[in-house]
């Protein structure tokens, strides 16, 4: 469904040129999560951000559905693949009304029938027909991040790309959001990239990882090995460490990968 060859972001020029993302490759099935691990300024984000769309400074391949990818994108590209962003207060538009974000899509797309699209939509992600006319402001975290699930998901795309879905939520929520998120899945049949520096988000959502370090994958490998606690990579193996809770130990030997 994904293949991306060699992607490179770079953001500047010159000596103040700052490599982001450094000749990263990966594939991705028909049906199947996916992971994107590492730290803050890995470049996870930006791998999500040039397949949207969204930044144009991009090197490489990248094909959807056996359709390369160039650096402006048409329409009926977006019908493929949608996108939910880390914050769902800052990615709502904050004097739209709900029925107002979920009809922008159908009206973008001309989808018809947006009043029984936009109440199905809501009841698939555990909100009723109440919360139509409400404003970002008046919902609570957990239930804006299910209109930003719910706008992705109205004009069924097969593929979503999900930006740290969670990290911007209170724990007692996240769980909430991503048995919604893999339930949508298998309903749906749904592709996903998630991106999260939570090793233990990953073990719970998907099929396969890749393990970014400094605009480079250092390793892919399957859930089954994470759990076992069988990564290759020594970034992979600290990642894995730091997972479990704080160790003096370990942080006095942290080593720095670049």
């Amino acid at each position: 469904m994904i293949e991306v060859g060699d992607l490179t972001v770079t953001f500047g020029t010159g000596a103040r040129a700052v490599r982001a993302v450094r000749g990263i490759s990966f594939t991705v099935a028909e049906g199947e999560s996916f992971g994107l691990v590492g730290e803050s300024g890995s470049g996870k984000s930006t791998v999500l951000r040039a397949m949207a769309g969204l930044n144009r400074d991009w090197g490489g391949r990248m094909t959807v559905a056996g359709q390369p990818l160039g650096k402006t994108r048409a329409r009926a590209f977006y019908r493929s693949l949608q996108m939910v962003f880390q914050d769902p207060f800052g990615s709502l538009h904050p004097r739209h009304t709900i029925n107002d974000i979920l009809g922008e899509p159908l009206k973008i797309h001309v989808i018809g029938d947006s009043e029984t699209r936009i109440l199905n939509a809501l009841d698939e992600v555990g909100l009723g027909p109440e919360y139509r006319f409400r404003f970002p402001h008046q919902l609570s975290g957990g239930q804006r991040q299910r209109i930003a699930i719910a706008r992705a998901l109205i004009i069924n795309p097969p593929i979503m790309l999900l930006d740290e879905p969670t990290s911007a939520l209170d724990v007692s929520v996240q769980a909430e959001i991503l048995n919604l998120l893999r339930r949508l899945r298998n309903e749906h049949r749904l592709t996903y990239i998630l991106v999260s520096h939570d090793l233990s988000v990953v073990a719970h959502m998907c099929d396969r990882l890749a393990i970014m370090n400094a605009g480079r994958v250092v390793e892919q490998l399957s859930v089954e090995r994470l759990r076992a606690h069988e990564p290759d990579h020594p970034y992979t193996k600290q990642l894995l460490r730091a997972s479990l809770g704080y160790d003096r130990a370990a942080a006095e030997n942290l080593e720095w990968f670049d």
